[in-house]
């Protein structure tokens, strides 16, 4: 029997995300025209400059990133690979725990601030609760992370337009999964002058059918389910022991596994 892992949610195999870091005020602006379109963004936030000159307040957190992810980016936006094991610590936990108490769910992502790693602090983010954390090394592709601490995107927001309309056109050769992870920071739309852009490219991508639209941790948590599939040994049942619904090519035929069910495929 053929089985392919080659589908996001609804059946679709295209999945288009996005991550924007720092929480100034011109995410205001920027979570408008998402939402106006429909699509959706996951926000690195510094909970230790809230309230600073430039930044969002404390306050307006909840409301402002309603439908989006909000995600940790340390508290105060040091460079990591230069401070303490004990200080990257600090600095996450303390910024998950204020973004918690706001956002009312677990905070289980992050952003390197300044685009800042190596592998020691690759390696703690484990222990500090946090799946996935974002670079700013483009890749310039569609395809999906290799390593969930060091996830690429595809690139900035200075390069969405070309890469979007590719990514709307690209007909792949082989079925697999295609994601756009777009990055970059609202303020920089105010400095460059250039909001027309993020419109045009909203307006572009969004409201396709064959698109699913979603956020750094629902991206995680599908891969997650994908993987945690368990098969019969003759692949005629699969048991999905998620709560996330999971969707799989069976002889060239999506097919819907719901959270929690076992589905006869053959």
């Amino acid at each position: 029997m053929r089985i392919k892992f080659d589908l996001f949610p609804g059946g679709v195999a295209k999945a288009l995300t996005l991550s924007w870091d720092d929480g100034r005020t011109y995410d205001r602006k920027l979570v408008e025209i998402l939402n106006q379109h429909g699509l959706k963004g996951s926000f690195h936030l510094n909970s230790g400059l809230f309230g600073n000159e430039g930044y969002i307040s404390r306050d307006e957190v909840a409301a402002l990133y309603e439908g989006h992810e909000i995600s940790a980016h340390t508290s105060t936006h040091p460079f990591l690979t230069m401070t303490p094991r004990e200080g990257i610590a600090d600095e996450i936990l303390t910024d998950r725990k204020a973004l918690e108490e706001l956002a009312g769910y677990p905070v289980r992502g992050m952003s390197y601030p300044f685009g800042n790693y190596n592998d020691q602090v690759v390696g703690l983010l484990p222990a500090l609760g946090i799946e996935y954390s974002r670079t700013v090394n483009s890749h310039h592709s569609f395809s999906l992370p290799d390593n969930l601490l060091a996830w690429h995107p595809t690139c900035h927001h200075k390069e969405m337009l070309a890469l979007g309309k590719k990514f709307l056109e690209e007909k792949p050769r082989f079925s697999y999964m295609q994601l756009l992870y777009v990055w970059g920071h609202s303020y920089e739309f105010n400095d460059d002058g250039n909001w027309q852009e993020l419109e045009q490219f909203a307006a572009m991508m969004g409201g396709h059918e064959d698109i699913w639209y979603a956020t750094n941790i629902e991206i995680v948590d599908y891969l997650s389910a994908v993987q945690g599939l368990r098969f019969s040994a003759s692949q005629e049942m699969v048991y999905n022991p998620s709560a996330v619904e999971v969707w799989i090519s069976v002889e060239g035929e999506a097919c819907r596994i719901p959270g929690g069910a076992t589905v006869r495929l053959g």
